[in-house]
């Protein structure tokens, strides 16, 4: 029998070693904690009852504390009168959109602008940022909007976002600049951002709900709070960015801190800043489609109610409007992004270098004098519209007929075999064991520090008094991410292993992110009807995206020396994959791992909409209720379980990075 070839090490180790945390003294404690969870487990049945489920005498009333503190911010201290100022000024400049978009009767009182000259101006500003695809993709949205005679609903979440992403990136940018200036302001900030970027969309709604009310002002304000994180962390990455010599070169000059501040730091870090704009764009759109449940018109409240009656057919209908306008926005925003500016030589003509500007105008002009003689120029009314929803219905009458017995099978396989089971084992489990099991294990992985941070997320999560609910919230999220590494894992390395073939599966990985949650609820709920079969299934899809994404991004980033010694000692495929590129890949793939858990969570909330019994469903009840107090501490629940398999991950890929010798 041959000897396997000797592949190369990684990083000055032995390729296969990178797989093992060889064990120390400093994780023997870990392990014994582990030990001590499974054998509190297995001995539950003689476990007094405080070690299986806290005493409600340490349940601490956080609810309580919560509502008190907020009745005190809004009265006592008037925080609400500040907050109702603030949500005047956005209802102002809504009632200004929506006159100009769809003809809201209050100020400025004039005519909504033609739908063909939304529709010039979408194919203009593509040609501008992108050429002849993004003109296309641009006219093509809106002209499908217009048929469809959904312009009114689309018009009105476009209002919102008019006026939201702007001020969203506004105070991202001064926050950002303001943390690159402050090491304190920056402290400050992080683990603020931390949480609120693991806390799930309901829990921003519940108290703007409290303080603003409900509407489109409420709906602009909570998107505008819900979008502002990325905005902030993006700034912050482009300043600390700049290169040294790019600031000197302006000192030099003789700039003043504000004007390198102006001129020289926040151009340079333009890329950064710009590909902040685009999350904050799509985090808006996301939001805003949510933020239906808090009476948000437009799309959004259109497309939960057609839900809640089963229409399938024009929720598709609706569906493929909200993914054409999030993938519209989404590639406009990026080509800005990338897009660098254009230098004229001197002497250039006006008209030269604005034509694509001098188009648009006369574009605008020609359409508006059209709309004046033609009304179907200027809105296509109900009666005129076309409708897919039949044909939509059609179809998935026809396809539902051929897959229904598979989709019953699976629905009754899984909710009696698995999913039931699942959530009673993870019911059964003594709270006292998964504390300490998580202790033990972020002993194992980083230290004390680490079993600190873990025992206190699990433990505030036990002292909540939601402890069953989460449990249930867990064993979905667990079970719905197993199945999303199970595909998405294999997927992205048959993907991997053919660059055009990476670059196809890259661009649907990207284009699918695009795509607001609400939407994956649509063929989930067609296949399996409303149960959590659907919920987990709707989780599964959302949370394969990243999963495939990083683990191709991974693969693809192992150094081409490393293949090329491996192909020189012999290695085939097989073994090249196992011990060099995989290992190598592992810190990225860990993070697409982390990246589909918090999905997950965010996902596992929303579908509460379909009947779960989580930490999801008791949020809505308290959004309904307008219970502060207790949609804060559920979202914070929620926020705490992301948070521990962020930094156990975290700890696990800084522990392998040391052991592989990788950067992690």
């Amino acid at each position: 029998m041959s000897a396997s070839p000797a592949l190369p090490a990684v990083g000055g180790q032995p390729a296969k070693a990178s797989w093992i945390l060889a064990p120390s003294s400093a994780n023997t404690v870990g392990l014994g904690l582990i030990l001590l969870a499974g054998a509190l487990v297995l001995l539950k049945p003689w476990l007094p009852d405080a070690l299986v489920r806290l005493p409600s005498l340490f349940v601490l009333p956080f609810a309580d504390a919560l509502n008190w503190l907020f009745e005190f911010v809004k009265d006592d201290l008037g925080f609400v009168h500040v907050t109702r100022a603030f949500a005047g000024a956005v209802e102002w400049l809504l009632d200004v959109t929506g006159n100009l978009l769809y003809g809201k009767n209050r100020w400025p009182r004039l005519e909504p602008i033609p739908w063909t000259v939304v529709a010039a101006t979408a194919g203009c500003l593509g040609y501008w940022l992108g050429g002849w695809r993004l003109a296309l993709l641009g006219t093509g949205t809106f002209i499908w909007v217009a048929v469809l005679g959904q312009w009114q609903w689309t018009m009105e979440t476009l209002s919102v976002l008019i006026v939201a992403v702007p001020l969203a990136v506004l105070l991202g940018l001064c926050l950002g600049v303001l943390a690159w200036k402050s090491q304190r302001a920056e402290r400050i900030l992080n683990p603020i951002l931390n949480i609120a970027q693991s806390l799930p969309h309901f829990a921003y709604m519940i108290p703007v709900v409290i303080f603003v009310g409900v509407g489109p002002k409420a709906g602009a304000i909570v998107t505008i709070i819900f979008a502002v994180p990325p905005m902030i962390r993006m700034t912050l990455l482009g300043l600390r960015k700049v290169a040294p010599e790019v600031v000197e070169s302006g000192e030099m000059c003789g700039s003043t801190r504000w004007q390198l501040l102006r001129h020289v730091r926040i151009p340079t870090a333009r890329t950064e800043i710009l590909i902040g704009v685009n999350q904050v764009i799509m985090q808006s759109l996301a939001m805003v489609v949510l933020a239906s449940f808090i009476g948000m018109p437009g799309l959004g409240q259109k497309l939960l109610q057609l839900l809640q009656s089963l229409k399938i057919g024009r929720s598709i209908e609706l569906g493929i409007t909200i993914v054409l306008l999030a993938v519209m926005l989404d590639r406009l925003s990026r080509a800005w992004a990338m897009r660098q500016p254009v230098h004229f030589d001197k002497g250039v003509p006006w008209l030269q270098r604005h034509k694509v500007l001098v188009a648009w105008v006369v574009l605008c002009v020609g359409f508006y004098l059209l709309a004046q003689v033609f009304p179907l120029a200027a809105e296509v009314g109900r009666r005129q519209a076309l409708t897919l929803s039949k044909e939509f219905d059609a179809v998935v009458d026809v396809f539902l007929t051929f897959v229904d017995p598979v989709t019953l099978s699976i629905r009754a396989f899984l909710i009696t075999s698995v999913l039931i089971p699942l959530r009673d084992a993870y019911l059964w489990l003594p709270f006292s064991a998964v504390v300490i099991f998580f202790a033990g294990l972020g002993w194992r992985l980083g230290g004390w520090r680490s079993a600190l941070i873990c025992f206190a997320f699990v433990g505030l999560i036990s002292m909540s008094g939601w402890w069953d609910r989460a449990m249930i919230t867990a064993y979905m999220v667990s079970f719905a991410v197993f199945l999303s590494a199970l595909i998405g894992l294999p997927l992205g390395i048959w993907a991997a292993s053919k660059e055009s073939r990476a670059r196809r599966a890259l661009l649907a990985c990207d284009t699918m992110q695009t795509f607001p949650s609400f939407i994956y609820l649509i063929p989930v709920i067609m296949l399996f009807g409303v149960n959590d079969v659907a919920a987990i299934a709707a989780v599964i899809v959302f949370g394969v995206v990243p999963m495939t994404r990083y683990t191709i991004e991974g693969l693809r980033g192992v150094p081409t020396s490393l293949l090329e010694a491996a192909d020189m000692s012999g290695a085939n495929r097989w073994q090249k994959l196992t011990r060099v590129s995989l290992p190598m890949a592992v810190p990225t793939i860990m993070v697409g791992l982390n990246q589909t858990v918090m999905f997950s969570l965010f996902m596992v909330i929303i579908a509460a909409f379909i009947g779960t019994q989580d930490l999801g469903q008791e949020m809505q009840r308290a959004l309904s209720s307008t219970d502060v107090g207790k949609g804060l501490v559920l979202g914070l629940c929620v926020a705490f379980m992301g948070l521990l398999v962020d930094h156990l991950i975290t700890q696990w890929g800084a522990r392998h990075a040391r052991t592989a010798g990788v950067s992690a």
